[in-house]
């Protein structure tokens, strides 16, 4: 368990080292990572933590995935609290040491919506319903390991990022968003990003159960088509 709590915290931490600190450098930089290449280091830091941590922990680095594996009995509710506590302590770790190197940054990366509270809420519940979908297809039992997983879900992180983190920031994980917002003393509209992105994985987990091909509706299509 240790092991596992460890790569969760390591976890969380690269992707929030890596993702919010490629908008601290492109915002001191005047724009020299641009929006497409922070969407690229979201997908593929995601990528590479599942292919390093993914046979260790599962590779959730997102209380919202590890809640929605839990809803699907994948995974033991008595150890969603661990991990939560793993996972945001990485995020909080991550967002310390960009403070203390990019102290001039305010807010260090934090997700703010652009326009109206419900439309970014909206957007962020159905970015985490698309991304713990396409997690609960890819993924065996409650790890995300595999060739196809790290790829698949690094790609839907690294889509939903290019063309909704304009508007919402395309947090998709209430870790991500806790730890710069709490480190940068800004939790206004934090509770955006705490709620939707559970929301929307715990709709994915009902989602997943219309298709999958075990499915009781699948079966009794192919009992009836049959």
């Amino acid at each position: 368990m240790w092991n596992r709590l460890a790569a969760e915290f390591q976890g969380t931490f690269a992707l929030v080292f890596a993702g919010t600190g490629a908008i601290i450098v492109n915002d001191l930089s005047r724009g020299a990572v641009t929006h497409v290449g922070i969407a690229l280091t979201f997908g593929l830091i995601v990528t590479a933590m599942i292919y390093a941590l993914g046979e260790t922990s599962g590779a959730h680095f997102n209380p919202a995935v590890t809640l929605a594996f839990c809803l699907a009995g994948r995974f033991k509710a008595s150890e969603i609290v661990p991990y939560w506590i793993a996972q945001c302590s990485g995020a909080l770790t991550a967002s310390l040491i960009l403070r203390f190197m990019f102290w001039e940054h305010e807010s260090l990366g934090a997700t703010n919506p652009v326009g109206s509270a419900t439309r970014s809420f909206g957007l962020e519940t159905i970015l985490t319903f698309l991304l713990m979908f396409v997690i609960l297809h890819v993924s065996s039992g409650a790890r995300e390991r595999g060739i196809m997983a790290g790829a698949a879900i690094g790609a839907t992180v690294m889509l939903e990022a290019m063309f909704a983190g304009p508007i919402s920031g395309a947090s998709m994980n209430p870790a991500r968003s806790l730890a710069p917002a709490v480190v940068g003393l800004d939790v206004s509209r934090l509770w955006i990003y705490l709620l939707a992105p559970v929301l929307g994985a715990a709709l994915a987990v009902g989602g997943y159960q219309l298709s999958r091909p075990t499915s009781p509706v699948n079966a009794k299509l192919e009992s009836e088509s049959g």
